[in-house]
């Protein structure tokens, strides 16, 4: 009996767990970040749109690669390409927000990808303030990572 109370816990939370996992991310059509190529920007410095020939399941959600070598590098070290803040705006995290962001406003910095939402948030908040907004984006986002981004 307490085997079969434990199963049916865990297959209420299994949905909730997804779900989780996909609002920790921002998703556009289906993939992360509109299916853009989260390698690429490291590698040719550029947004790139990815392809759904080379797709992987990271973190409960789809990633999407223009090629099969990017598919590979971002499978042996996901960590190192996943996006800061699971794809949402940088600088809205700083703020304490989940923004949707878009592919053409990013930067590096210290190996790591961070995106923007508005070319406000990205050249006068986050190029202008990037120490602080990260600082600030970090510590939000451990409340904010999990919460349903209508609810903020």
């Amino acid at each position: 009996m307490k085997k079969l109370a434990t199963l049916a816990i865990l297959a209420l939370a299994l949905p909730l767990t997804q779900a989780l996992a996909v609002e920790e991310h921002f998703i556009s059509d289906t993939a992360v970040i509109g299916g853009y190529d989260v390698v690429a920007y490291h590698t040719v410095g550029k947004p790139t749109q990815g392809s759904p020939d080379y797709t992987t399941t990271y973190q409960g959600v789809m990633w999407q690669f223009a090629s099969a070598e990017n598919q590979a590098m971002f499978e042996a070290d996901p960590g190192k390409y996943a996006p800061a803040y699971g794809g949402w705006c940088a600088a809205g995290a700083s703020k304490g927000k989940k923004v949707p962001t878009k592919a053409d406003l990013w930067a590096i910095v210290d190996g790591q990808l961070y995106l923007n939402s508005s070319p406000k948030a990205h050249n006068k908040l986050f190029l202008a303030k990037t120490e602080e907004v990260i600082r600030k984006g970090e510590s939000n986002w451990k409340q904010i990572f999990a919460t349903p981004s209508g609810d903020l």
